[in-house]
């Protein structure tokens, strides 16, 4: 269950941290409230593709951070392990989104900011 999220300089959000309680939670407001932007702030940290425009003008990089309590048989505690990653009673997915495009370098074969 995710417990908690935090953004940092994404899109119009300097900083949000958001508490997330036991049972049903609904993002309710007008448009243009930035329901959208929580919701793509979201699918950064879990591993949709970043774009240059969800940072937040004026600095180099936003990020997001979302925090999911795992009970101890949830199925993703077996791929931590099969994978040799030490597992807590929390499980945090960090992801942050440069202002800038990252650019090949053929010397590297890598892609550097």
């Amino acid at each position: 269950m995710l417990s908690r999220l935090s953004i940092r300089d994404i899109v119009l959000i300097d900083r949000l941290d958001i508490d997330f309680a036991d049972g049903l939670a609904v993002l309710t407001g007008e448009t243009g409230a930035g329901k959208s932007i929580l919701l793509d702030a979201f699918a950064l940290a879990l591993g949709a593709r970043g774009d240059v425009s969800l940072v937040r003008q004026g600095v180099e990089q936003g990020q997001v951070t979302a925090a999911f309590e795992l009970p101890r048989n949830h199925p993703a505690r077996a791929l931590l392990k099969a994978n040799e990653i030490a597992a807590e009673d929390e499980l945090i997915l960090r992801r942050a989104q440069f202002a800038f495009p990252a650019q090949w370098d053929p010397k590297l074969g890598i892609h550097v900011t």
